[in-house]
Parts: C-alpha cells; sequence; structure tokens
C-alpha cells in the first residue's frame, strides 16, 4: 500500500506523511527548484500538497509549506487553520513559522533542520514566542537523514554545472 493509500483509509504515521512530503520535494528537484515539499492534514485527513516553486513562478513567497498552508485555507474556506498539521521537508523560515502563528495551525512537523534559516528552534522559535497571539506544537526531524541528503544531493549536482 502506498504513503499516498495508507493516509487514505487509515490513521497515518508523520513518517508516512513525511514521506508524501518527499514526494512533493522531489517533484521541485525534477523542475530545477529546491527540492522541499509539504503537506498539510486537516484531522488526519490530507488537504493539501505543495512544493517550492519561487523560481518558476518569480514569487518569492512561494514556499512548500506557504502554498500548502494557502492550498488547505482554500480547500477548508477558511483562513484559519485550526485542527491542521503542516509536514515539511525541512524546518520553516520566518516568513512561513510566521504563516503557522497567523493562521493558527495546531502543529508543523519537519524533516531536516535548517541552519541558516530555521524559524522553529534552530535561529529563531516563533512557535513558542509568548509575545505573539498564538503557539503551536512542533516535531522536527522525521525522516531528517532522507531530507537532507535530498537537499544536499540537489545541490551538488547543481554546484558539478
Amino acid at each position: 500500500m502506498s504513503a499516498d493509500e495508507k493516509a487514505d483509509h487509515e490513521v497515518a504515521t508523520d513518517e508516512d506523511l513525511m514521506r508524501l512530503a518527499l514526494e512533493e520535494a522531489a517533484l521541485a528537484a525534477r523542475e530545477g527548484e529546491v527540492p522541499i515539499g509539504a503537506v498539510v492534514t486537516c484531522e488526519g485527513k490530507v488537504v493539501a500538497r505543495a512544493h517550492n516553486r519561487r523560481e518558476t513562478d518569480r514569487d518569492p513567497s512561494a514556499h512548500a509549506e506557504f502554498r500548502a498552508m494557502e492550498q488547505a485555507a482554500r480547500e477548508l474556506d477558511r483562513w484559519r487553520l485550526t485542527g491542521c498539521t503542516v509536514y515539511v521537508t525541512l524546518e520553516p523560515c520566518l516568513m512561513c513559522a510566521g504563516l503557522m502563528v497567523n493562521s493558527r495551525v495546531d502543529r508543523c512537523v519537519y524533516g531536516a533542520a535548517d541552519p541558516k534559516a530555521g524559524a522553529l528552534g534552530t535561529l529563531y522559535d516563533v512557535s513558542h514566542d509568548p509575545r505573539l497571539n498564538h503557539e503551536f506544537e512542533v516535531t522536527g526531524g522525521v525522516l531528517a537523514d532522507d531530507c537532507a541528503t535530498l537537499l544536499r544531493d540537489f545541490f551538488r549536482a547543481r554546484r558539478a554545472r
């Protein structure tokens, strides 16, 4: 049974859902985009999937998780993403973590930590800043090696060209 089928028929694990995000990241790589993918679930059901498209769309906000949260809001017909979990292959940046606060997600699960821009614990911790109007749960390191390898291989190949 594929991760997609499993997600549709039974309670999927964080690893199952991160594998879906990795599928999105692989799509980004095939398009020449930095391979980051995201999935949003609401009450256990996948409601959105997306990958990076900054180069293709010439849009600085076209990060995988940002696009997935926008898609989830449209699918759910509401801007509050209460009851939702965002799965993303790389720790979110300040912009995306800020959107998680503003959309009131319940949880974010990420793969690889981002030492250059991570805003959910590495450089900043936007998810638990008492000065903000919302806090959410974070689980990092899910399939971290797979997520980091995809990024590392992409940039290695890019440098070789």
